[in-house]
């Protein structure tokens, strides 16, 4: 009897070279139907793995050059200071090679510290106000890749870092979606269709090229053969946990992410001596709590200017910060970086930059001008101010003491 074709998901372990012949089938089968290629990366370690694999296969001739080859970088102005110290060199390292590299970052206002401390709006949480990762994130890069899209003419391939195990909700994305569009088990995860193409629909496709790579995979090309070809990889492990990175398995988020219940990536950087200077960064996950406190907030008071009682949208919920809040959290992240920095200087240790200065300048215009978010006035009351308490049904229960 003939054995079976083996799937991404039968339980035989795939060695490396097994893993890289996986990822080199998949760029042949579905790579020269696209004129033009494109690599999303965000500088974490699949990604990173996706880009100096495909680089390298490139260089050695195993697969085909595309007409031309494009590297988005989405550059949050939040990342991990070890993740986004080694984009910065492998940056360098794909410009010395010829290859375009375009950095991603969302507009002044919208930038994540612009937005918050400038226009007012609280930082993210987990309920009911996550705007962060498609505001700094995803819709930049989107829009990059359709203005590049726009620039060129025939079909645009999407290269992706999107891996099997690190997410359950992904994983069952892709088992729902695999072999779709004509991409087999083996092939990586290729799609033609995606929801969001708007006007560039028909142009692109993404692949997902290691989609079957273990993460031991992941780390072993990094810390050595990568690292051996030249490619500066070896800190992105500093941000993942250093030498027990593979073993925990770590996941990276923004520097001080107000979304995370602990700062995991950040801690496991200041267990390693080069970047323990870091540490006045811990700074910041306690600031985006405090600044959701009631007190840095207005609220609605639950009544309209006319007296009569708000819809439900608007009765009585927590809204943006307060001048003094903004200008307090101002303070606290330019002395954080300040810290940081001089500690930097003094060890000869790369600097950050998590707020420069157009930016700040950029936040002292918009609180000089008075702005808030769209639906306040500024004459709302701060949240810790008592009112009376209005329900869903309309009735008003009066404070008992005043």
């Amino acid at each position: 009897m003939s054995k079976l074709q083996a799937t991404l998901w039968d339980s035989e372990r795939l060695h490396k070279a097994d893993a890289i012949d996986l990822t080199v089938q998949s760029l042949l089968a579905h790579g020269a139907d696209h004129a033009h290629w494109g690599i999303a990366w965000s500088g974490g370690k699949d990604s990173s793995a996706t880009l100096t694999l495909l680089v390298h296969l490139l260089d050695t001739g195993r697969i085909h050059r595309p007409r031309s080859l494009t590297v988005f970088y989405a550059d949050t102005r939040q990342e991990l200071p070890p993740l986004a110290i080694a984009a910065q060199r492998i940056m360098d390292q794909l410009r010395s090679r010829g290859i375009t590299v375009r950095v991603v970052t969302a507009p002044l206002e919208k930038r994540f510290l612009v937005y918050i401390l400038g226009r007012g709006v609280p930082p993210p949480n987990n309920n009911t106000l996550r705007w962060c990762t498609r505001q700094i994130k995803v819709d930049p890069m989107t829009a990059a890749i359709e203005q590049q899209i726009n620039a060129v003419d025939g079909t645009f391939l999407m290269i992706t870092g999107v891996r099997l195990g690190e997410s359950a909700a992904r994983d069952q994305r892709i088992a729902l979606s695999c072999g779709k569009d004509g991409g087999e088990c083996g092939q990586g995860w290729y799609q033609q269709v995606l929801p969001n193409a708007k006007g560039i629909r028909g142009r692109i496709a993404t692949l997902a090229p290691l989609l079957h790579w273990r993460v031991c995979h992941v780390w072993e090309w990094l810390m050595f053969d990568a690292h051996a070809a030249g490619w500066a990889t070896a800190d992105i492990a500093d941000a993942y946990g250093g030498d027990e990175a593979e073993e925990i398995n770590a996941r990276t988020g923004c520097t001080g992410c107000p979304l995370a219940q602990k700062e995991l990536a950040l801690e496991s950087s200041l267990r390693s001596a080069k970047w323990a200077y870091l540490s006045p960064l811990e700074g910041l996950k306690p600031l985006y709590r405090e600044l959701r406190l009631p007190k840095h907030r207005l609220k609605k008071t639950g009544l309209n200017a006319d007296g009569t009682i708000a819809t439900a949208k608007n009765r009585q919920r927590m809204g943006p910060l307060t001048f003094e809040a903004r200008l307090m959290g101002l303070d606290r992240i330019l002395s954080i970086q300040a810290a940081v920095n001089e500690a930097a200087a003094q060890i000869g240790r790369p600097v950050i930059d998590m707020l420069n200065p157009e930016e700040e300048n950029r936040i002292r215009e918009l609180i000089a001008a008075g702005t808030w978010p769209n639906g306040w006035d500024g004459d709302e009351p701060t949240g810790d101010v008592p009112q009376d308490m209005i329900y869903g049904d309309g009735a008003v229960q009066p404070l008992l003491v005043r």
